[in-house]
């Protein structure tokens, strides 16, 4: 501001010197006079034209100027000049840091499991997640400013983007929904803004199914139990009320005493399943012997058929055969468990003179395979993807026949994966099954 007064006397003062300069050689006091005061009129015209221009350089730099260049360095303008530059180059800071908080913000949104997407006034697409365009088969660039309602066709989500209540959400098939495969979306949109809406989607289909699993679990387990509970309480009155004779007497003891062993045997195979589930897979620190297993197996497979022969004879051709002479590394008692599940599996299932081959071999890339194969009835194609499921059955009436809980499979299932081992199952109906567990190589310790 000083700088600017002193500017603006010094202009004068050097128009009024110039004046008196051109009016001295006249040697009149008022020539000299007028001269002076026409050389102060025009120095302060000229400071002030200089000053316009400075203000026009300034105006025009911040009008089309790079916030870099330096319009003015001195005076009040320069002072403008580097104030406006400085405000320009915080502005700029903060629109860039903004710039990178939005695109942090935006990455945070992609990388979400859920399906996010932002609705103007219109109902029309803003932004959208690969989630969102995923679950309802949408374009991230295509479909920008598309109305959602135009895209997504499902009755169910047009009543509820149309009745403009969101309190509550939305269950609705995904894109990929089939009746082999079903896909359901929880969906929800909240209001925000100046009308815009905010609905974030996400995959429930897992949690789904595992809801469906859990009430089917608690149905048959109910099922299972009430059945020969019930058989025991008609038992258990009959004894009470009847005169029996020691024949008949028996005969009941011996029905209740099927019954509570059937429970028993439930029970067991859902806390082999419980402990399974709840414990860290086992170590390869120990193992079992396949020569020892293989022999464990024959003789408790053999006892088995024995047992459902009427003559105390084994009913089927029971083959056990092994090229395999080194060990399995794992939980002994869960690898007994899993082999015999299909072993017994093999001889309940398989009609009376039926053969049975239980085979243990190395593969040619040093993984161990297990099969047991039976001429048994077989298996419909249909029914094998489910077969490891809990209470499971293709046949519910012989099954119970058998004796069999529902539970075996899925119990050799779990042995399996805790041991990193696959279990395959092929069969053709009215030729028989063959159930192959193959271990990896690293749960296999050859003979020297």
């Amino acid at each position: 501001m000083f700088f600017r007064f002193f500017s603006f006397i010094a202009c004068q003062l050097a128009g009024g010197l110039a004046g008196w300069y051109a009016t001295s050689s006249t040697h009149t006091a008022t020539s000299e006079l007028v001269g002076i005061l026409a050389g102060v009129v025009l120095g302060g015209v000229a400071w002030f034209l200089l000053d316009i221009s400075r203000g026009a350089r300034l105006l025009h730099w911040l009008r089309v100027g790079d916030a870099s260049d330096v319009a003015l360095r001195t005076g009040l303008w320069g002072e403008v000049s580097d104030r406006t530059r400085r405000l320009i180059r915080a502005r700029e800071q903060m629109t860039l840091e903004s710039q990178h908080r939005l695109q942090d913000f935006l990455s945070a949104l992609q990388a979400s499991p859920n399906g996010v997407l932002l609705l103007d006034a219109q109902g029309q697409i803003e932004w959208l997640n690969q989630t969102a365009a995923l679950h309802f088969g949408l374009d991230a660039q295509r479909d920008l400013l598309q109305h959602l309602g135009n895209l997504v066709r499902d009755p169910g989500f047009a009543r509820y983007f149309a009745r403009r209540d969101y309190r509550q959400g939305l269950i609705m098939p995904g894109r990929e929904n089939t009746a082999t495969r079903p896909v359901k979306l929880s969906v929800h949109l909240y209001p925000y803004g100046e009308g815009r809406l905010l609905l974030l989607s996400s995959d429930i289909t897992a949690v789904e199914q595992a809801e469906a699993m859990r009430r089917d679990f608690v149905a048959n387990v109910s099922h299972e139990i009430r059945t020969p509970l019930t058989v025991l309480a008609g038992f258990v009155e009959t004894l009470q009320t009847l005169p029996l004779n020691d024949a008949e007497r028996e005969r009941y003891l011996a029905l209740m005493a099927q019954q509570a062993g059937r429970m028993q045997t439930l029970v067991h195979d859902l806390l082999v399943l419980s402990r399974l589930e709840g414990s860290p897979p086992p170590s390869d620190a120990e193992g079992i012997a396949v020569p020892t297993l293989m022999h464990q197996l024959e003789q408790d497979g053999r006892a088995l058929s024995a047992v459902l022969s009427p003559t105390c004879e084994p009913l089927h051709r029971l083959v056990f055969e092994t090229s395999l002479s080194g060990e399995i590394m794992g939980a002994p008692s869960e690898l007994l468990s899993a082999l015999g599940n299909l072993v017994s599996n093999a001889i309940r299932y398989t009609p009376s003179g039926g053969q049975i081959e239980v085979r243990a071999r190395l593969l040619a890339d040093d993984r161990a395979e297990f099969s047991v194969s039976d001429t048994g009835p077989g298996i419909a194609p249909e029914h094998i993807p489910r077969l490891t499921e809990r209470f499971y059955r293709v046949d519910l009436s012989r099954s119970r026949d058998t004796g069999g809980t529902g539970l075996g499979l899925a119990i050799v299932k779990h042995v399996a994966q805790r041991h990193g081992a696959e279990l395959t199952i092929q069969s053709t109906p009215g030729k028989g099954s063959v159930f192959r567990i193959i271990f990896p190589s690293s749960r296999v310790r050859l003979s020297p």
